[in-house]
């Protein structure tokens, strides 16, 4: 039974937890009554782009209005990354519109939007459910990682869309920043500085700063240009990767933070928003890069090399036990898990060969290839947010041999042939039929092989031909083939 001393305790604690309280809400009360007086005033709009990671030395629209101003059109500038692309200013009543943001997969490489799953998909929806318009627009750039995508979805967001899909997480490694200025912290520090940085207070407080101490907006954070600069745009830029394992992880916290806040920003603005998990290429895709392990000897450098030259001769069982001796000594080396993966695979060991090629990809010195915790990330994303997530690796796994992608379904390293875009906007469309957003026709299916065939014949010839070269180029680019001379401030390289 409870003492008069502990019940004469009880009002005393709770009076000063109030009054706690109320000094709390009483020094917030300045800083709520600035907002609002900012709001209304309209001072110190945030930045949705404005990103703790990186910085911009500036920010350029995507689309602009046409000459007659009745379409909006992606801008000739942006024509290196982007491929022309309009869509109707004004909006009909009865219009579904969609915007497709991601990398060269979402634009269709090596090929183009005409046989994106962004085209595939509206064709399809229109095929489906005719009665309705169905507008599907293409944001796909060249290289553009998951940072670039964030003051892209800000600029769409003013265009009435009614669902973004986003299909990125290949190009994260691409350019080059540092991020000593987050360590640790970054897990941490994105939802209460996403927070802080919307207010209109904060941003105001931050202009003046930056004002009167002369600093720069991205004062700490690695400066980016205003479009993409790869690694492997220049000349010798393959040379410039190697193993890093904090920026590795830098990286992919980055790429966390920016999908969680994609999600949250198109959350925000009442749209729907859907994610895809991207698919790789491992079977037929060695690693761009390999590097030995630190600290080998060079005594164990002699015999993992000898060793390794062996195996190079041998299969099956045989090479399988040398290398993985090899990988006894060193077990770092990418290229050598990646032949493993392959004799393994001869041999029908797929859940051991599988491990391999994944291995081999993961541990690639240059990732052109999404990474393992980079497909954790979106899964997680989807999960707490209750995102729906379309998952075009899995796809095209099961429709693969064996259940491992490789050539038969994708081009080169990540971009998919125009039979898997197919299969992808197929998976799209089910998850819109799945949340009553389409609602298909009966037998719509039955017409559909004859119209995706027909479309493909109107394209022509040289459009598939163009395709290839476009394709060897690519190739070339990313084994490092590149000639265009690196510029001459190399502040940001790696």
């Amino acid at each position: 039974m409870a003492s008069s001393t502990d019940t004469a305790k009880r009002p005393s604690r709770r009076r000063a937890v109030l009054f706690r309280l109320a000094a709390v809400l009483l020094a917030l009360s300045p800083f709520v009554l600035a907002e609002l007086v900012f709001v209304m005033l309209d001072w110190g709009r945030p930045t949705r782009h404005d990103d703790p990671f990186v910085g911009f030395s500036a920010v350029h629209p995507l689309f602009v209005p046409s000459e007659d101003g009745r379409r909006y059109e992606i801008a000739e500038s942006r024509w290196r990354c982007f491929r022309p692309h309009s869509f109707p200013a004004a909006k009909d009543a009865n219009e579904y519109r969609i915007f497709c943001l991601g990398g060269s997969t979402v634009q269709g490489r090596p090929y183009a939007v005409e046989t994106s799953f962004t085209t595939w998909l509206e064709l399809n929806l229109k095929l489906a459910e005719p009665g309705r318009t169905w507008r599907v627009v293409n944001c796909g750039g060249v290289s553009y990682a998951s940072y670039r995508l964030v003051p892209i979805l800000e600029e769409v967001l003013a265009y009435r869309p009614d669902m973004i899909v986003l299909y990125v997480g290949h190009n994260e490694f691409l350019e080059d920043r540092e991020y000593a200025h987050i360590r640790d912290r970054s897990r941490w520090v994105a939802a209460p500085w996403e927070w802080v940085a919307r207010t209109r207070t904060y941003n105001l407080l931050r202009e003046g700063y930056r004002r009167a101490m002369g600093t720069s907006d991205a004062e700490g954070r690695p400066v980016l240009k205003a479009d993409v600069d790869a690694i492997l745009d220049y000349k010798g830029g393959l040379a410039k990767y190697r193993r890093d394992d904090r920026w590795r992880r830098g990286v992919i916290e980055h790429f966390r933070f920016n999908i969680e806040r994609l999600v949250r920003m198109a959350r925000q603005a009442g749209v729907n928003v859907l994610l895809v998990n991207p698919v790789s290429n491992l079977r037929d895709c060695p690693p761009f890069k390999s590097q030995n392990r630190d600290g080998l000897t060079g005594e164990q450098f002699e015999r993992w090399k000898a060793i390794c030259r062996v195996a190079a001769g041998q299969s099956g069982p045989r090479a399988v036990k040398l290398l993985r001796e090899a990988l006894a000594i060193d077990d770092q080396y990418a290229l050598v898990h990646f032949r493993l993966g392959k004799a393994l695979d001869g041999m029908g060991e797929i859940e051991q060969a599988r491990a391999a090629y994944v291995r081999a990809k993961e541990l690639d010195i240059c990732p052109l290839r999404m990474l393992e915790p980079m497909h954790e990330a979106i899964g997680e994303v989807a999960r707490q947010t209750g995102t729906p997530l379309v998952d075009a690796r899995k796809l095209i796994e099961q429709c693969s041999p064996d259940g491992i992608p490789g050539n038969v379904y994708l081009c080169d390293h990540v971009h998919p042939k125009i039979a898997a875009h197919w299969l992808i906007a197929d998976a799209l469309i089910d998850e819109l039929a799945r949340q009553q957003i389409v609602r298909p026709r009966p037998g719509w299916r039955d017409e559909q092989a004859a119209m995706n065939q027909q479309h493909l014949a109107s394209l022509g010839p040289e459009y598939l031909t163009a395709g290839v070269r476009r394709l060897e180029a690519l190739r070339g680019w990313a084994t490092g083939r590149a000639e265009l001379q690196p510029p001459a401030d190399e502040t940001n390289r790696r």
